[in-house]
């Protein structure tokens, strides 16, 4: 036994080592261990790991929806193909349907000027008349229009002092379209300016 300081013997120092508390029987410092495990250890693992899990989820997110809007684009693409191919379809059985019927207007057109419409057969051909106009049927061609070669079709060709310019002069069987498709060109009499160089020299001195 060694003295202390004043000279009184020092009392011995017990240090329990044992790891299993005899009063608790729980291991020691397991509380401490646990806690600093918590704050510093897999915690921070996890803290890590959940961050690149949420990043790459988005990733997914925003690919899935690119793939989406790609997904609703080529259906409304398709979905406008769909609906031209069908409209065309029925436009084309329209046409036919009119393009069979020309000749008989035509013919409704021959009688009117000639005054024989009437009767019975003047309340068909203008119930007729009136179903190709709401089918979307009209006529064009008129006197005095100027000469187009993508909506006329000369039959007679002349030339005429009072034009400036090939000029209509006489409309031979009209042209019908449907819509802004020309179904039949108007057949006319076309007549274009006089050279004056080809009139008789009292004429040319006259103008």
């Amino acid at each position: 036994m060694t003295e202390g300081t004043h000279g009184f013997p020092e009392e011995p120092v017990i240090r329990d080592k044992r790891r299993i508390d005899p009063e608790t029987g729980e291991v020691r410092g397991a509380s401490a261990q646990d806690g600093a495990a918590r704050e510093g250890g897999p915690a921070a693992e996890q803290a890590g790991g959940g961050s690149a899990d949420l990043a790459e989820a988005r990733a997914q997110v925003a690919e899935r929806t690119l793939d989406l809007q790609r997904l609703q684009a080529e259906y409304a693409n398709y979905r406008k193909r769909v609906d031209r191919d069908r409209q065309a379809v029925g436009e084309q059985a329209v046409v036919k349907v009119l393009t069979e019927l020309l000749p008989v207007l035509d013919d409704i057109g021959r009688a009117r000027d000639h005054g024989e419409l009437s009767g019975g057969f003047k309340s068909v051909a203008e119930s007729l008349e009136s179903v190709v106009a709401k089918m979307g049927l009209q006529s064009f061609g008129k006197k005095g229009e100027p000469f187009d070669p993508v909506v006329h079709e000369a039959l007679l060709h002349s030339y005429a002092p009072d034009v400036t310019e090939p000029t209509c002069v006489e409309i031979l069987q009209p042209g019908y379209q449907f819509r802004e498709r020309v179904i039949r060109p108007a057949r006319v009499a076309v007549a274009e300016p006089a050279d004056p160089a080809d009139a008789p020299a009292g004429e040319a001195d006259n103008g």
